[in-house]
């Protein structure tokens, strides 16, 4: 960066600079942000739905599975299956799935990334593609000004007297060896990166998710169309990366009154035919 800022323009390190801030920047928002976590059914309402659907189902003779619990909802004249979770105790609301690792139901699911250690949704997924977005920028900035910082060097003592240089003073032969190995560090992150960055811009212009994508749900045999496309780019990446984000519905300052619930527990023992207490419902959900 100094050799760049003195021969050719302090803009240099200083864009670079503003593009690293802004990478880190929604890489946290992503990170610490609530991707649309569905709250789990309270006891009261988990008996309710479970006496629907016995009722609507009937009793299943012994020996024989009892039907899926499928809900079907009508999206743009497309019929749109909700699935019950098991684990939450709900029908799942369109394009929502449950997450194996963070253990909830997230709204538009895209999909669970280890890399900023949350799952991607309805309410982080634009943060999550300006990451990618200034991940690569940022990549491909730094991979491109490092040959020139190489051609610059070469024009003045040739290519393998570039490679030849050892430590000295500034500006520092080491700096051109450290920037080959950059080069080659870029060269091959560039393929994952801007790959990724592709791949999720495909899919905003189709306002599809990752997980719809790989489950094929709507590029399979019955050709069902998708009924959350507009059938226009623009008006999917506007409702993708701009529309209102819904309100998160985690109670993030709730507090769990672990020796009451105990107590009560303790006072009310549970039969074979008893409810989980509130404790059971997991931190955080109103």
């Amino acid at each position: 960066c100094r050799y760049l800022a003195v021969q050719l323009s302090p803009a240099i390190p200083v864009f670079a600079a503003v593009l690293f801030l802004f990478a880190m920047a929604t890489l946290l928002r992503t990170s610490f942000s609530d991707p649309g976590v569905i709250p789990r059914a309270l006891p009261d309402e988990a008996a309710f739905i479970e006496m629907e659907i016995e009722a609507t189902n009937g009793t299943v003779p012994q020996g024989q599975r009892p039907p899926p619990r499928i809900k079907n909802f009508q999206i743009n004249n497309q019929i749109v299956k909700l699935k019950y979770c098991y684990t939450c105790k709900i029908f799942r609301p369109p394009r929502a799935s449950h997450c194996s690792i963070c253990d909830n139901c997230v709204e538009r699911f895209d999909h669970h990334c280890p890399w900023v250690g949350n799952c991607v949704g309805k309410r982080n997924y634009r943060y999550f593609y300006l990451f990618i977005l200034s991940l690569s920028l940022l990549t491909i900035y730094i991979f491109t000004f490092n040959i020139v910082y190489v051609a610059l060097k070469s024009l003045k003592i040739g290519f393998l007297n570039t490679l030849k240089e050892t430590p000295g003073t500034y500006p520092s032969p080491s700096l051109t060896v450290h920037t080959v190995l950059e080069v080659l560090i870029c060269f091959f992150t560039l393929w994952s990166v801007v790959g990724l960055t592709g791949f999720h811009t495909f899919l905003v212009a189709l306002n599809q998710t990752t997980n719809e994508d790989i489950k094929g749900s709507w590029t399979g045999k019955n050709r069902v169309q998708n009924p959350y496309s507009h059938g226009n780019i623009v008006k999917n990446c506007c409702e993708v990366l701009c529309g209102p984000l819904p309100p998160s519905v985690l109670d993030r300052r709730g507090i769990l009154h672990q020796e009451e619930s105990s107590a009560q527990e303790e006072s009310c023992p549970r039969g074979p035919s008893g409810t989980e207490p509130a404790a059971a419902q997991g931190p955080g959900v109103q």
